[in-house]
């Protein structure tokens, strides 16, 4: 399970919201057990972010350091479109 990796610790705790506000900040939730993966998504609802299904594990990169959506406070659109947009080939200053 890969979740709250790209939102700064102060964020996590200062800017969540109640469900349903139009700018609420989302969070991608990438897993490969279903059923974790829903629990998941709840939690992240409960600490006032929107969940947003970030897919598969193998997926996960696109939530990487360097990536569109890392640490960018997007709403629930903003995370989608970041995930579409992120590119495997990792920057220079990302690489190990």
């Amino acid at each position: 399970m890969k979740a709250f990796n790209n939102i700064y610790a102060q964020h996590l705790l200062e800017l969540g919201s109640p469900e349903g506000l139009v700018n609420r900040i989302a969070l991608p939730v990438a897993g490969d057990d279903p059923k974790a993966k829903a629990v998941v998504m709840q939690l992240v609802n409960e600490f006032g972010f929107d969940p947003v299904d970030g897919g598969r594990l193998d997926d996960s990169w696109r939530q990487q350091p360097g990536t569109p959506v890392y640490t960018t406070d997007r709403n629930a659109e903003g995370v989608r479109e970041a995930l579409a947009a992120a590119h495997r080939e990792r920057k220079p200053e990302w690489k190990a």
